[in-house]
Protein backbone atom coordinates (compact mmCIF):
# COMPACT_ATOMS: atom_id res chain seq x y z
CA UNK A 1 0.00 0.00 0.00
CA UNK A 2 1.26 3.46 -0.73
CA UNK A 3 1.07 6.45 1.66
CA UNK A 4 0.38 9.62 -0.15
CA UNK A 5 1.92 13.04 1.96
CA UNK A 6 0.43 16.20 0.30
CA UNK A 7 1.72 18.98 2.75
CA UNK A 8 0.41 22.68 2.56
CA UNK A 9 1.44 25.50 3.84
CA UNK A 10 -1.55 25.27 6.16
CA UNK A 11 -2.61 21.66 6.19
CA UNK A 12 -0.96 18.27 5.41
CA UNK A 13 -2.80 15.13 3.45
CA UNK A 14 -2.17 11.50 4.48
CA UNK A 15 -3.83 9.28 2.19
CA UNK A 16 -3.41 6.02 1.39
CA UNK A 17 -4.11 3.49 -1.90
CA UNK A 18 -4.31 -0.08 -1.74
CA UNK A 19 -3.46 -0.27 -5.72
CA UNK A 20 -7.44 0.44 -6.86
CA UNK A 21 -8.30 3.29 -4.59
CA UNK A 22 -7.95 5.83 -1.86
CA UNK A 23 -9.10 3.94 1.35
CA UNK A 24 -8.32 6.33 3.67
CA UNK A 25 -7.32 10.13 4.08
CA UNK A 26 -6.74 12.44 7.13
CA UNK A 27 -5.77 15.99 7.81
CA UNK A 28 -3.45 17.25 10.02
CA UNK A 29 -2.72 21.28 11.11
CA UNK A 30 1.18 21.41 9.20
CA UNK A 31 4.13 21.89 11.77
CA UNK A 32 7.40 22.09 10.54
CA UNK A 33 8.81 21.04 14.44
CA UNK A 34 6.60 17.86 14.43
CA UNK A 35 8.71 15.27 14.53
CA UNK A 36 8.76 11.83 13.17
CA UNK A 37 7.87 9.89 15.74
CA UNK A 38 4.89 12.21 16.56
CA UNK A 39 3.67 11.50 13.60
CA UNK A 40 4.03 7.95 13.66
CA UNK A 41 2.14 8.20 16.71
CA UNK A 42 -0.98 9.95 15.27
CA UNK A 43 -0.24 8.29 11.90
CA UNK A 44 -0.83 3.98 13.80
CA UNK A 45 -3.77 5.42 15.89
CA UNK A 46 -5.65 6.30 12.24
CA UNK A 47 -4.65 3.43 10.70
CA UNK A 48 -5.80 1.08 13.25
CA UNK A 49 -9.15 2.51 12.78
CA UNK A 50 -9.10 1.23 9.11
CA UNK A 51 -7.76 -1.97 10.24
CA UNK A 52 -4.38 -0.92 8.79
CA UNK A 53 -1.23 -0.74 10.06
CA UNK A 54 2.36 1.11 9.17
CA UNK A 55 3.48 -2.32 8.45
CA UNK A 56 1.00 -2.74 5.95
CA UNK A 57 2.54 0.26 3.90
CA UNK A 58 5.38 -0.57 1.76
CA UNK A 59 5.58 3.01 -0.70
CA UNK A 60 5.71 6.31 0.09
CA UNK A 61 5.39 9.96 -1.89
CA UNK A 62 5.84 13.17 -0.11
CA UNK A 63 4.72 16.55 -1.84
CA UNK A 64 5.73 19.26 0.47
CA UNK A 65 6.33 23.09 0.26
CA UNK A 66 7.42 23.35 3.38
CA UNK A 67 11.30 22.33 3.35
CA UNK A 68 12.05 22.48 7.06
CA UNK A 69 9.17 19.32 7.00
CA UNK A 70 11.20 17.47 4.78
CA UNK A 71 13.43 15.86 7.25
CA UNK A 72 10.85 14.80 9.46
CA UNK A 73 8.74 13.08 7.00
CA UNK A 74 11.81 11.44 5.23
CA UNK A 75 12.53 9.95 8.53
CA UNK A 76 8.78 8.63 9.16
CA UNK A 77 9.38 6.63 6.01
CA UNK A 78 12.23 5.34 6.82
CA UNK A 79 12.19 4.28 10.45
CA UNK A 80 8.45 3.49 10.41
CA UNK A 81 7.65 2.40 7.23
CA UNK A 82 10.88 0.57 6.22
CA UNK A 83 10.96 2.32 2.72
CA UNK A 84 13.13 5.32 1.12
CA UNK A 85 10.29 7.92 0.25
CA UNK A 86 9.77 9.70 -2.90
CA UNK A 87 10.49 13.47 -2.68
CA UNK A 88 8.98 15.36 -5.24
CA UNK A 89 11.66 18.15 -6.49
CA UNK A 90 14.60 15.93 -5.36
CA UNK A 91 14.66 12.14 -6.31
CA UNK A 92 11.56 11.83 -8.56
CA UNK A 93 11.23 11.85 -12.30
CA UNK A 94 7.88 13.94 -13.32
CA UNK A 95 7.83 13.47 -17.04
CA UNK A 96 6.36 16.84 -17.09
CA UNK A 97 7.83 19.91 -19.54
CA UNK A 98 7.55 23.22 -17.22
CA UNK A 99 7.81 25.98 -19.74
CA UNK A 100 8.41 29.04 -17.62
CA UNK A 101 11.65 31.13 -17.39
CA UNK A 102 12.95 29.46 -14.37
CA UNK A 103 11.74 25.61 -13.59
CA UNK A 104 12.78 25.63 -10.49
CA UNK A 105 10.46 28.08 -9.23
CA UNK A 106 7.85 25.94 -9.72
CA UNK A 107 5.93 24.67 -6.62
CA UNK A 108 5.78 20.73 -5.92
CA UNK A 109 2.25 21.63 -5.53
CA UNK A 110 1.50 22.60 -8.63
CA UNK A 111 3.52 20.38 -10.93
CA UNK A 112 2.00 17.69 -8.85
CA UNK A 113 -1.30 19.14 -9.41
CA UNK A 114 -0.87 19.40 -13.44
CA UNK A 115 -0.11 16.16 -13.60
CA UNK A 116 -2.80 14.59 -12.08
CA UNK A 117 -5.72 16.88 -13.90
CA UNK A 118 -3.66 15.93 -17.45
CA UNK A 119 -4.35 12.68 -16.25
CA UNK A 120 -7.80 13.14 -15.56
CA UNK A 121 -9.50 15.68 -17.97
CA UNK A 122 -8.21 16.00 -21.94
CA UNK A 123 -7.20 19.67 -23.75
CA UNK A 124 -5.91 22.93 -21.88
CA UNK A 125 -6.11 23.58 -18.29
CA UNK A 126 -6.81 26.09 -16.12
CA UNK A 127 -6.23 24.55 -12.41
CA UNK A 128 -7.49 26.84 -9.09
CA UNK A 129 -6.04 25.44 -6.55
CA UNK A 130 -7.21 27.32 -3.21
CA UNK A 131 -5.21 27.24 -0.27
CA UNK A 132 -3.35 29.20 1.63
CA UNK A 133 -2.81 30.97 -1.57
CA UNK A 134 -4.81 30.82 -4.64
CA UNK A 135 -3.22 29.42 -7.52
CA UNK A 136 -4.16 29.58 -11.41
CA UNK A 137 -1.96 27.29 -13.26
CA UNK A 138 -2.18 26.63 -17.22
CA UNK A 139 -1.44 23.27 -18.57
CA UNK A 140 -0.97 22.56 -22.35
CA UNK A 141 -2.74 19.95 -23.96
CA UNK A 142 0.90 18.23 -24.17
CA UNK A 143 0.64 18.25 -20.00
CA UNK A 144 3.14 21.00 -19.98
CA UNK A 145 3.29 23.52 -17.36
CA UNK A 146 2.86 26.48 -18.55
CA UNK A 147 2.76 29.18 -15.75
CA UNK A 148 -0.16 30.81 -13.71
CA UNK A 149 -1.06 33.46 -10.94
CA UNK A 150 -0.64 33.32 -7.27
CA UNK A 151 -3.35 35.39 -4.95
CA UNK A 152 -3.83 35.57 -1.23
CA UNK A 153 -6.08 32.56 -0.14
CA UNK A 154 -9.46 33.60 1.02
CA UNK A 155 -8.79 32.91 4.94
CA UNK A 156 -5.21 34.13 4.41
CA UNK A 157 -7.07 37.55 3.24
CA UNK A 158 -9.71 37.23 6.28
CA UNK A 159 -7.35 36.74 8.36
CA UNK A 160 -5.54 39.87 7.51
CA UNK A 161 -8.67 41.56 7.56
CA UNK A 162 -9.21 40.69 11.47
CA UNK A 163 -5.73 41.88 11.98
CA UNK A 164 -5.25 45.20 10.95
CA UNK A 165 -8.77 46.19 11.50
CA UNK A 166 -8.89 46.63 15.57
CA UNK A 167 -13.13 47.21 14.94
CA UNK A 168 -13.68 44.18 12.69
CA UNK A 169 -14.11 40.56 14.17
CA UNK A 170 -13.36 37.47 13.48
CA UNK A 171 -16.12 35.29 11.22
CA UNK A 172 -16.23 32.44 9.39
CA UNK A 173 -16.33 32.07 5.57
CA UNK A 174 -19.80 31.32 4.17
CA UNK A 175 -22.13 32.37 1.50
CA UNK A 176 -23.78 35.37 2.29
CA UNK A 177 -27.72 35.66 1.71
CA UNK A 178 -26.77 38.77 -0.38
CA UNK A 179 -24.26 41.08 -1.94
CA UNK A 180 -25.15 44.47 0.09
CA UNK A 181 -24.55 43.26 4.33
CA UNK A 182 -26.45 44.92 6.66
CA UNK A 183 -24.26 44.72 9.55
CA UNK A 184 -20.55 43.96 10.06
CA UNK A 185 -20.35 40.25 9.96
CA UNK A 186 -22.19 40.30 6.86
CA UNK A 187 -20.78 42.60 4.54
CA UNK A 188 -17.18 41.04 6.06
CA UNK A 189 -18.43 38.06 4.55
CA UNK A 190 -19.69 39.30 1.58
CA UNK A 191 -17.11 41.23 0.67
CA UNK A 192 -14.40 38.14 0.89
CA UNK A 193 -16.87 35.51 -0.82
CA UNK A 194 -18.37 37.55 -2.82
CA UNK A 195 -14.64 39.12 -3.94
CA UNK A 196 -13.43 36.03 -4.29
CA UNK A 197 -15.74 34.30 -6.62
CA UNK A 198 -15.17 37.94 -8.98
CA UNK A 199 -11.03 37.42 -8.72
CA UNK A 200 -12.08 33.92 -9.84
CA UNK A 201 -14.33 35.02 -13.07
CA UNK A 202 -12.43 37.99 -13.41
CA UNK A 203 -8.85 35.97 -13.90
CA UNK A 204 -10.35 32.60 -15.58
CA UNK A 205 -11.95 35.62 -18.23
CA UNK A 206 -8.31 36.99 -18.72
CA UNK A 207 -6.25 33.63 -18.64
CA UNK A 208 -8.92 32.59 -21.63
CA UNK A 209 -8.72 35.61 -23.62
CA UNK A 210 -4.64 35.47 -23.08
CA UNK A 211 -4.72 31.90 -23.92
CA UNK A 212 -6.54 32.05 -27.12
CA UNK A 213 -7.76 28.42 -26.87
CA UNK A 214 -10.71 26.41 -24.75
CA UNK A 215 -9.61 25.84 -21.49
CA UNK A 216 -11.32 23.52 -19.14
CA UNK A 217 -11.13 25.13 -15.73
CA UNK A 218 -10.96 22.61 -12.46
CA UNK A 219 -11.14 23.99 -8.76
CA UNK A 220 -9.68 21.76 -6.44
CA UNK A 221 -7.74 22.80 -2.58
CA UNK A 222 -9.25 22.68 0.89
CA UNK A 223 -11.81 25.60 0.29
CA UNK A 224 -13.00 25.34 -3.21
CA UNK A 225 -15.53 23.07 -2.04
CA UNK A 226 -16.91 27.01 -1.17
CA UNK A 227 -17.71 28.42 -4.43
CA UNK A 228 -19.71 25.07 -6.00
CA UNK A 229 -22.94 26.41 -7.47
CA UNK A 230 -21.75 30.31 -7.20
CA UNK A 231 -20.24 30.53 -10.44
CA UNK A 232 -20.24 28.65 -13.58
CA UNK A 233 -16.76 29.77 -14.55
CA UNK A 234 -15.33 26.35 -12.78
CA UNK A 235 -16.24 23.38 -14.67
CA UNK A 236 -14.99 20.75 -12.17
CA UNK A 237 -14.70 20.63 -8.89
CA UNK A 238 -12.17 17.87 -7.92
CA UNK A 239 -10.51 17.57 -3.71
CA UNK A 240 -8.33 14.47 -5.47
CA UNK A 241 -6.54 16.32 -8.27
CA UNK A 242 -2.93 16.73 -5.92
CA UNK A 243 -2.84 13.17 -4.96
CA UNK A 244 -3.95 11.99 -7.87
CA UNK A 245 -1.20 13.51 -9.31
CA UNK A 246 1.19 12.12 -7.24
CA UNK A 247 -0.26 8.58 -7.49
CA UNK A 248 0.55 8.97 -11.22
CA UNK A 249 4.22 10.53 -10.41
CA UNK A 250 4.73 6.69 -8.78
CA UNK A 251 3.38 4.56 -11.64
CA UNK A 252 5.91 6.83 -13.72
CA UNK A 253 8.69 6.09 -11.69
CA UNK A 254 7.87 2.17 -11.33
CA UNK A 255 12.00 1.64 -11.22
CA UNK A 256 11.97 3.31 -7.90
CA UNK A 257 13.02 1.11 -5.29
CA UNK A 258 12.07 2.24 -1.96
CA UNK A 259 12.74 -0.63 0.08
Amino acid sequence: MLLAIEQGNTNTLFAVHDGESWTAQWRAATDAARTADEYAVWLHQLLRMHDLSLESLDGCIVSSVVPQSIFNLRNLARRYIGVEPMIIGENVDLGIEVRILKPSEAGADRLVNAIGAHTTYPGALLIIDSGTATTFDVVAPDGAFEGGAIAPGINLSLQALHDAAARLPRVAIQRPRRVIGKETVEAMQSGIFWGYISLIEGLVSRFKAEYGAPMTVIGTGGVASLFAGATTAIDHFNPDLTIMGMLEIVRRNAHFRGR
